[in-house]
């Protein structure tokens, strides 16, 4: 466990455990859902992960690259899909830890999966907000695609409400697959009108805000995460999730969506860079 403050703001990361976030808490409010002591930050939900070097679902774990086509571990058998990349069932090093800093890294260099890379993850806690940034690096002597994304349970009370905007947004199949894309002005309003998507969004400009009647949560996201949010709202739960994305889901598989946002084809010592800011304030 390493635990950083600052700011008003606290967090509590969970280096051995894929470098799970298990709380963030502002001024004494959860942020996020926390994730219950020894539970699976990849199976429960609450805390935040890292999503890399894909995010979402690969259907029957499928990527074609340059004329060849590799086979990645199906970790949801009941959808027949690899889901959310390979990152968050590792352990992270730890590079740097002060008091309201932190940097977790981890190396990728594995003969039974086709990326070398490495990924650096930084989370920074002073007034202005709480800091995440996510690079990854290709370690590989070949051009390889990559993406990169981050998994949070935003905590959700009753009358939370949601407001960002966005151009366009995906149909799925019952695999929570891509199928057809439509224009989309995002979401605005309370639990109504996002409870029980699922839904992948394209054309965000990279803000939203979360209004709770004890928090008012502002995202801003930059680099490779600002254009692609993926929003998940199980019915009756107590959690939100936005998640800022560098692509659509399965886009290796589904180039007629490229436009929306594809895997990133990084050269060798190229990286992805993105990050998010998270601003509290009281209602």
């Amino acid at each position: 466990m390493l635990e950083i403050a600052g700011g008003g703001w606290e967090a509590r990361l969970l280096p051995e455990q894929g470098g799970a976030i298990a709380t963030l808490r502002w001024q004494g409010l959860d942020v996020l859902a926390p994730l219950p002591i020894g539970a699976d930050p990849n199976v429960s939900f609450g805390g935040a992960f890292v999503m890399a070097p894909w995010t979402n679902r690969l259907d029957a774990g499928l990527l074609p690259v340059a004329g060849l086509t590799y086979h990645l571990p199906i970790n949801r058998p009941t959808d027949n899909t690899a889901i959310h990349g390979l990152l968050r069932d590792r352990p992270w090093q730890v590079e740097q830890a002060e008091a309201a800093r932190c940097v977790l890294t981890q190396v990728l260099d594995d003969a039974t999966q086709p990326w070398r890379c490495t990924a650096r993850l930084s989370l920074a806690l002073a007034a202005e907000g709480a800091e995440l940034t996510l690079r990854l690096t290709n370690d590989a002597t070949l051009p390889f695609p990559c993406g990169l994304g981050w998994h949070p349970f935003f905590r959700r009370v009753p009358g939370t409400g949601l407001r960002f905007r966005a151009t366009a947004l995906f149909a799925r199949d019952a695999r929570c697959l891509p199928v057809a894309v439509q224009p989309s002005n995002g979401v605005v309003g309370e639990e109504a009108a996002y409870e029980g998507l699922d839904t992948h969004f394209a054309g965000w400009d990279g803000e939203a805000e979360i209004i709770r009647p004890d928090l008012r949560l502002r995202l801003a996201a930059s680099g490779a995460w600002a254009g692609n949010l993926q929003v998940f709202a199980p019915g009756g739960s107590n959690v939100l999730c936005l998640e800022p994305v560098s692509h659509v889901p399965d886009a290796p598989n589904r180039p007629e969506f490229a436009g929306y946002g594809s895997l990133t084809m990084l050269s060798p010592g190229a990286s992805l860079d993105a990050s998010l800011r998270l601003s509290a304030t009281a209602p």
